[in-house]
């Protein structure tokens, strides 16, 4: 399931490719549902003008008029493809699309789409923890949910509604460049921690929806640095613990760990986030 500088940076393609729009009263030449499950709510939205996209979590918010959003959940399967191109037949499912003077967008597979006026998106929005890439976003809400919780902080970086937009790999590598051990309770975390972990998730992830891809690795253990080969994976960047499982760690050499948590499967230092205990 993308994460959510994946998000933010799609809201960003879709600025980019629909911003003529944004000036003009007119609206883009077509909001469609060539699947049809979308249609009745396309018929809606195709005559106001496009106002802009936006991110909170993994949850994105295409702007129509004054008061009205395309809500967009990708889920495992979703793709969303904005291109500056224009349209050519329709391949496939396509759940939503969008015509405008720049260029096109095709939405397939998504989770959930549809249409929200101010109440069902107020609603969903107060419903979701902080999200680090928000200017708006606030930390301390986080923090009260996770002091008080006797969940694990790995559980707690993954619960949308303590913290939106973490998914797996921030998860794991957030918790290992802190060196913390990701079976420690929240309640448990000092607060100077709970500050280092959103400080490091705000820049990674901010650094991730501006290159497209997640690194967490410090410039001594790029490849480059340590004179070994580039990680080959679907997901790509460097990283420390993710899907390394049985890997000697970039630092100490310490088979990297995995075991399953709430369906997911979780990977860390045994050595380098040894229990405080």
């Amino acid at each position: 399931m993308p994460e959510g500088h994946v998000i933010h940076r799609l809201a960003g393609k879709l600025d980019s490719v629909f911003t003529p729009e944004l000036t003009s009263e007119s609206p883009l030449s077509e909001v469609s549902s060539p699947q049809g499950r979308f249609e009745a709510s396309a018929r809606l939205v195709a005559d106001l003008p496009y106002a802009g996209s936006e991110a909170h979590g993994k949850h994105l918010f295409i702007g129509f008029g004054p008061d009205r959003w395309i809500h967009v959940h990708l889920g495992l399967y979703g793709k969303f493809h904005v291109t500056e191109e224009p349209p050519g037949p329709v391949v496939g499912q396509v759940r939503l699309r969008m015509v405008g003077k720049s260029g096109h967008a095709d939405l397939r597979g998504a989770s959930a789409c549809d249409l929200y006026g101010p109440e069902e998106r107020g609603a969903l929005v107060r419903r979701l923890g902080p999200d680090p890439l928000r200017a708006d976003a606030d930390p301390d809400l986080a923090w009260r949910k996770i002091s008080n919780s006797s969940l694990t902080v790995a559980e707690l970086l993954m619960e949308q509604p303590v913290l939106s937009g973490v998914g797996n790999v921030y998860r794991a590598e957030v918790l290992y460049r802190a060196g913390l051990d990701p079976y420690l309770k929240g309640r448990d975390l000092a607060r100077e921690q709970w500050d280092g972990i959103w400080t490091d998730l705000v820049e990674l992830m901010a650094e991730g929806a501006r290159i497209g891809r997640i690194d967490t690795v410090w410039p001594q253990h790029t490849p480059e640095a340590m004179g070994r080969p580039p990680r080959k994976d679907d997901h790509g960047g460097e990283v420390y613990v993710y899907r390394r499982n049985g890997q000697p760690c970039l630092v100490c050499g310490t088979p990297v760990a995995t075991a399953g948590v709430r369906d997911r499967n979780l990977f860390w230092c045994p050595t380098c986030q040894k229990s405080a205990a």
